[in-house]
């Protein structure tokens, strides 16, 4: 092998040095383990991520959605926060804005700040090992001598060193600022937080031993209507047959169905909700007017990423799975995955500290493919649906994790719309793809078998 010039071997040396040096930062910042902050209840991990770019904003990664903050920041190292749980002891409903130096407001940015340096200085050292390692396979495979392999070596990890305090540097004036005003994760995202919870005034539930929140499916859509409805009852399209009265019917409960067809988070949930010509008053207010409930079943989520908009799209359009419909569906997603955090913190408030079960959304179409494509549902559009429809979940199902609650997903195998004995109401019925009679028994058994494995709850009535 032909010995390299006194310049070329320089030359190598130091594309070796900046080849460990990218090397070392690239896995250091793949493996470092992002750091735990605890702030008003909420725990968030504290990572970073890089960019190649030297400013921009940081990422929230939220129930599977992965957010740009509208906070900027400077650097190509940014702040990357994901939340990982929501506890029973939030403080201050979910980070109220105030003027107190020692509120929760200044403590979340200080907290996320004092956690992405802690992470910065494990990544530090990682990155400095790694500098060591990659640097000595260099000068393994160069064969250099005994001086310049320590050469090698302590320049690799000088470099190393070097760029990753720059970058804290950067960093640690930056992000304490820029993070410093922000009061909710709601914010952090530049979207609006939402309102306080009104009192349901005049509203008295009285003695109830489990509540029912959510949208059409929970209210039994298209099923007969309950005995003697309230004008509440008739707007919302609320059933005798829904998943609430099997339930009551099994275990004795007194439960009662607040559900209203249309409903979403923010108009029906946490606010009040136009149903028709009636003002149904939000269904947590009047939640909260319980102290003695034991269990709470919330099923919502579709009509907030607009659901009923995508099946009517897809059946007209050629194809469902366009760049402008799965775009419009990722940003309602996380539009959704910003409210539904909002509303499990309001939910762990409850004074009853209840049992909280979440219920994901079935698969309305089943194993025969073929069936609906004469109304433009062709098996590939439903496969893209389908896809759709298990993000929803997916961020439905991480966000109940978070919060200790337990995620529910109703068996309907063998019972989908195009399956021989289905569980969902056709095409041509008043309330398409929204459960039968039969479907609302199945929710109510995945909904009791849930509850087999909590604390046993005691009725109030019998």
């Amino acid at each position: 092998m032909r010995r390299l010039s006194w310049w070329g071997e320089r030359v190598v040396a130091l594309a070796a040095i900046a080849a460990v040096v990218m090397a070392s930062i690239a896995v250091s910042l793949a493996i470092t383990p992002m750091q735990k902050v605890s702030v008003a209840g909420q725990t968030v991990r504290v990572g970073a991520v890089a960019s190649l770019t030297a400013s921009g904003p940081g990422v929230l990664e939220l129930f599977g959605q992965r957010l740009s903050t509208a906070v900027q920041f400077t650097g190509p190292v940014r702040p990357r926060l994901e939340l990982s749980r929501i506890t029973l002891d939030s403080e201050i409903e979910n980070f109220v804005a105030s003027d107190d130096m020692e509120s929760p407001t200044n403590a979340l940015g200080q907290a996320l700040a004092a956690g992405w340096k802690r992470y910065f200085l494990l990544e530090t050292v990682i990155a400095g090992l790694f500098a060591l390692f990659f640097a000595g396979a260099v000068v393994g495979w160069m064969r250099l001598s005994r001086r310049r392999t320590v050469v090698v070596l302590l320049a690799s990890l000088l470099c190393v060193e070097a760029v990753n305090v720059g970058a804290v540097m950067v960093g640690a004036r930056s992000a304490p600022d820029r993070l410093r005003g922000v009061n909710s994760l709601a914010a952090l995202v530049g979207r609006a937080q939402l309102p306080a919870v009104p009192a349901a005034e005049g509203t008295d539930v009285g003695p109830v031993d489990a509540l029912v929140l959510g949208d059409s499916v929970a209210a039994g859509a298209g099923l007969p209507a309950v005995v003697q409805p309230t004008a509440q009852d008739r707007a919302c399209g609320r059933s005798a047959d829904a998943f609430a009265e099997n339930l009551a019917a099994v275990n004795r409960w007194r439960i009662l169905n607040l559900a209203c067809g249309g409903a979403t988070i923010t108009a029906g949930v946490m606010g009040s909700q136009q149903a028709g010509d009636t003002v149904v008053p939000s269904q947590l207010a009047v939640a909260k007017t319980s102290e003695q409930v034991r269990v709470v079943i919330v099923s919502i989520g579709a009509n907030d990423v607009g659901w009923t908009s995508l099946l009517r799209l897809c059946a007209m359009t050629p194809s469902c799975d366009n760049n402008a419909s799965t775009a419009y569906f990722q940003q309602q997603l996380a539009e959704f995955s910003l409210s539904y955090e909002q509303l499990l913190l309001r939910l762990r408030e409850l004074p009853a500290r209840p049992r909280l079960l979440i219920n994901l959304y079935y698969d309305p179409f089943g194993g025969n493919q073929h069936c609906l494509a004469e109304h433009g549902f062709t098996p590939a559009k439903q496969r893209s649906l389908l896809a759709l429809l298990h993000s929803l979940n997916e961020v439905l199902r991480k966000g109940a994790e978070a919060a200790g609650a337990t995620p529910v997903r109703p068996d309907f195998t063998g019972h989908g719309l195009c399956d021989q004995q289905p569980y969902v109401q056709g095409v041509n019925a008043s309330a398409p793809f929204h459960p039968t009679t039969a479907g609302q028994l199945a929710m109510a058994l995945a909904d009791q078998h849930a509850l087999r494995y909590e604390p046993t709850v005691t009725s109030t009535t019998r």
